[in-house]
């Protein structure tokens, strides 16, 4: 049997718990290639051969640390959040600390040995990045211009912001160039694009922040299983006839991919006659309208999951189940 090594990780390090046999070795790195380097260095020395690595899906904080272990060799497991919470809750466990969470996961793996991770193609990984800081930038952008929009500051403030948001403007620019250019390079990732844009309401963007958030589509067993990586599987509340509360998103998952479908769910409201109906019987059931909004974004990710998985476009008939 392979040593387990559970990996809490953070912006700035990363905890490892080495599980080997009944012993547990802990040690934090720093998240940067220098750490890495020393995480090799440290398995080294403990004479570890065989390692399979378990760590969350954090939304890209652990991505370069799961290509380097993965390029060194080893088995590694990336899983959603959600599973994790839920062991925890089967031991028990209240403690929570990095150097604990990295030995929560390490038992996890041992105890459920999670399907290996396999990482993205690269132009899919660059396509990732491109997006990941395309949306840095209009993040950015936006904050300079409610800063603009503030009732005070001197014209020279005024100014400055400006000059600012019109750079952010052309750094934006530059970013959209570049995702075309990749889809144009890459013919089967243009093809994926293009699929995904046959669904009213999801248009190039959308569908180039799909592809780059779940970029191993293959790699999910069903739609649900996709859901749940976007915190977009409903929770409900309800226990015996007393306890009935409201059902709510899980929210534990890939916070960029449910914020990729926020506007497009409202847009395929209007324009997605499968979806739209779909909401009318929600609203039409007394449902809030933020729930239907959630259920009609989580319907378009199940829709997006089969037109990536078969290779064919968007038809009227294949309404979402």
């Amino acid at each position: 049997m392979s040593t387990i090594l559970g990996i809490d990780i953070s912006k700035a390090d990363f905890h490892a718990a080495l599980l080997d046999g009944e012993r547990v070795h802990r040690k934090s790195f720093p998240n940067t290639q220098r750490g890495f380097a020393q995480l090799s260095s440290w398995l080294h020395n403990r004479k570890v051969k065989e390692v399979h690595a378990c760590m969350e899906a954090t939304g890209g904080l652990g991505d370069a640390l799961a290509e380097y272990l993965y390029d060194g060799g080893y088995r590694v497991s990336v899983v959603n959040p959600s599973r994790i919470k839920g062991f925890a809750q089967s031991e028990l466990l209240r403690t929570k600390t990095d150097a604990v969470d990295a030995a929560l996961i390490a038992r996890f793996c041992r105890a459920h040995t999670p399907e290996a991770w396999t990482p993205p193609a690269l132009e899919l990984r660059e396509l990732q990045a491109l997006i990941r800081r395309y949306e840095a930038l209009i993040d950015m952008r936006r904050q300079e211009k409610n800063r603009l929009a503030a009732p005070r500051g001197s014209a020279a403030i005024r100014a400055s912001i400006t000059e600012v948001i019109a750079q952010l403007d052309l750094a934006i620019d530059r970013i959209e160039t570049q995702i075309r250019a990749l889809f144009d390079q890459y013919p089967p990732l243009r093809a994926q694009r293009d699929c995904l844009t046959s669904i009213p309401g999801i248009g190039e963007l959308t569908a180039a922040r799909i592809l780059g958030e779940i970029p191993n589509v293959h790699e999910f067993r069903n739609s649900k299983s996709a859901t749940a990586y976007a915190g977009l599987s409903p929770a409900h509340r309800q226990s015996g006839s007393s306890v009935r509360g409201r059902s709510r998103l899980t929210k534990i998952g890939n916070a960029r991919l449910r914020r990729a479908l926020y506007f497009p769910a409202i847009v395929a409201q209007k324009y997605n006659e499968p979806l739209r109906l779909f909401s009318e019987r929600l609203a039409a059931r007394g449902k809030p309208k933020m729930v239907i909004i959630g259920a009609v974004m989580r319907k378009l990710l199940v829709l997006a999951f089969g037109i990536l998985r078969s290779g064919e476009p968007f038809r009227i008939q294949a309404t979402p189940g």
